[in-house]
């Protein structure tokens, strides 16, 4: 009995030393599209708020940040054209992925 205390203290204790180290890398927001300004260009930068009152961010996108509407990944021009044909902006709501540390979108999702 003492042997199965001691490996469920130390397996317990391992756990709680694993979950020490996980360090939050990236962000995802969950933006209404009537708050969301998508870049003319890959060098360009993504405007965005959460809220109507929110702050707004300012994040630049790379040639490597993926452009999705309903799974299928697109070039920005296809992507900025699929937008522009959604109607009620205020109700479709789109997931901007930020890479933390260097300050990147890394994904923008649209998921009808």
């Amino acid at each position: 009995m003492h042997i199965r205390t001691i490996l469920a203290s130390i397996l317990l204790g391992l756990s709680v030393s694993a979950a020490a180290e996980f360090t939050t890398i990236e962000r995802a927001y969950e933006v209404p599209l009537n708050l969301l300004r998508v870049p003319a260009s890959v060098n360009g930068t993504v405007m965005f708020k959460e809220c109507a009152t929110c702050e707004e961010f300012r994040v630049p996108v790379t040639e490597r940040t993926e452009f999705l509407i309903d799974g299928e990944s697109m070039r920005l021009r296809d992507f900025r054209r699929s937008l522009f044909r959604i109607r009620d902006r205020e109700s479709e709501v789109v997931t901007v992925r930020r890479h933390l540390q260097s300050n990147t979108i890394t994904a923008i999702k649209v998921t009808h």
